[in-house]
């Protein structure tokens, strides 16, 4: 039976290989022709164990290479069942998977892939690009815990290339020396012991060299990447310009640090970094690690999750919500380094008021005006409550908004994650602040904020609108129906 099989594929596909695998698509509310194929059979009697094998398509309806590869890779999967005498489905469910499959086809024929040479090429930059993101993750929390432990200051000079840390005792009592001449060290630290020393060292250390080695784990693979010809001149010139930034990071970084080596203004205000300059170090951090997880995403899905027009479409309704979402996500974000740039969850540890009051009275203490939002240790702490509520509420009703419209379960799915986190991390944020701000609640709350903001990169990223080739199988699809 398998030879009978085999020579009448081979007859049919000296005339034309895609027809194996597609069928004949006929116009809505005309009979549908009677196909003339052979009939398999299990037996030598050729009776009801037998199979069809699909139709062929007439030579007036084009057809890309990578449609008919597809319709051909559907087919083999589903030829050992024709030929194991395992058809038992009739006509009218292999049309529908057929149809499918050329919907699939025809969708990846139309996209502009950000990688070449093919799945595994893909498979190994996205899992590259997810690995960078997680670092930089990391990164970012790290850098919370050495500023929670006020490790930041205690590396009093920086180089590029970055440095030995000190072996010998000479040379850790020579940085300790150095340290003793900050205005930290003479107005919080005066006293601290070399153990003491020796731990907020290593946390800065720790902290550099750990945003050093993401250089060298994000150039390597790139230039093996390029060399082999998987990146495309798009992906090419973005990976670039976040490489840029990442070395741009290390010098706003010590940039920060060394306002904070100045000696303050008052000899009544504890030396810190400059609320400017961390808020920038943070949203640099940011715009690289939402750059890099975009772009991973952009590689390993390349069309957004469909199934049908109707969730396309609601797809839309709900995107026109989530990218205002995600803009007071990062906003919140943001206004949360200027709290950790005035020392301002030290201030007010009660909630919901603010000490006796809902509103203190020194919000507008500062001239000009506009000083107040990011200097003024009361309207700071008071502008992130807002932010913060603002971002519980705006994430609930895009949840709301979902639950009333047609879409993706996958999608309903994630906007319900998306609310679960930003209640937590309201959450975390009240502990911290109610109890005097901890290291390890500070910590959490910080990474509580990435991880919203990685959740609403996911959600905008699969809301995307789908490719034309994609909308246009679709629509084919309904019209076929």
């Amino acid at each position: 039976m398998g030879s009978r099989v085999a020579a009448a594929m081979l007859r049919r596909g000296r005339d034309q290989a895609s027809a194996l695998v597609i069928p004949r698509l006929a116009p809505r509310g005309a009979p549908a022709p009677a196909p003339s194929v052979p009939r398999v059979g299990s037996g030598s009697g050729g009776g009801g164990g037998g199979c069809l094998l699909p139709p062929r398509l007439g030579s007036t309806v084009p057809f890309s290479s990578a449609s008919r590869l597809a319709s051909l890779h559907a087919f083999r999967s589903l030829a050992p069942k024709t030929l194991l005498g395992q058809c038992t489905r009739n006509m009218s469910t292999t049309t529908a998977a057929l149809n499918s499959t050329l919907a699939n086809g025809a969708a990846n024929s139309g996209l502009k892939l950000l990688v070449t040479k093919g799945p595994q090429a893909q498979k190994a930059v996205g899992i590259w690009l997810f690995g960078c993101a997680a670092w930089v993750f990391s990164l970012v929390i790290l850098g919370g815990i050495t500023r929670l432990t006020r490790s930041g200051l205690s590396m009093t000079d920086w180089k590029f290339t970055g440095e030995i840390p000190p072996i010998s005792d000479e040379a850790w009592l020579l940085e300790f020396d150095k340290y003793k001449q900050s205005p930290e060290y003479k107005r919080v630290n005066k006293g601290m012991s070399l153990e003491d020393f020796k731990f907020i060292y290593w946390m800065e250390y720790a902290h550099r060299m750990w945003g050093r080695t993401l250089g060298f784990v994000f150039a390597g693979p790139f230039a093996y990447f390029i060399a082999k010809g998987y990146v495309t001149r798009q992906l090419g010139f973005r990976l670039s310009a976040l490489f840029a930034l990442g070395g741009a990071q290390g010098l706003i970084g010590w940039w920060m640090v060394k306002s904070g080596l100045e000696e303050p203004t008052s000899e009544y205000v504890q030396p810190r970094v400059s609320p400017y300059r961390l808020a920038t170090h943070l949203t640099s951090a940011f715009v690289i690690y939402c750059g890099i997880l975009w772009t991973a995403l952009s590689v390993a899905m390349p069309d957004p999750p469909t199934g049908s027009m109707s969730w396309v479409n609601g797809a839309a309704k709900i995107r026109k919500l989530a990218i205002p979402v995600s803009a007071i996500v990062g906003i919140t974000a943001i206004s949360g380094a200027f709290v950790a740039g005035n020392d301002a969850g030290h201030a007010y540890n009660s909630f919901p008021k603010m000490g006796d009051t809902w509103i203190p009275e020194d919000v507008f203490s500062m001239e000009p005006f506009i000083r107040n939002f990011f200097e003024n240790t009361s309207m700071v702490q008071l502008t992130h409550r807002i932010l913060a509520t603002t971002t519980l509420l705006s994430v609930g009703g895009l949840w709301l908004a979902a639950r009333r419209i047609d879409m993706h379960p996958a999608v309903k799915s994630l906007i319900g994650s998306t609310l679960g986190m930003a209640a937590l991390q309201v959450t975390l944020g009240i502990s911290t602040l109610l109890m005097y701000v901890p290291t390890s609640l500070g910590s959490a709350h910080q990474a509580g904020a990435l991880s919203l903001l990685s959740l609403m990169i996911l959600l905008t990223h699969t809301l995307r609108r789908p490719s034309p080739a994609l909308l246009k199988s679709l629509a084919t699809a309904v019209k076929a129906t």
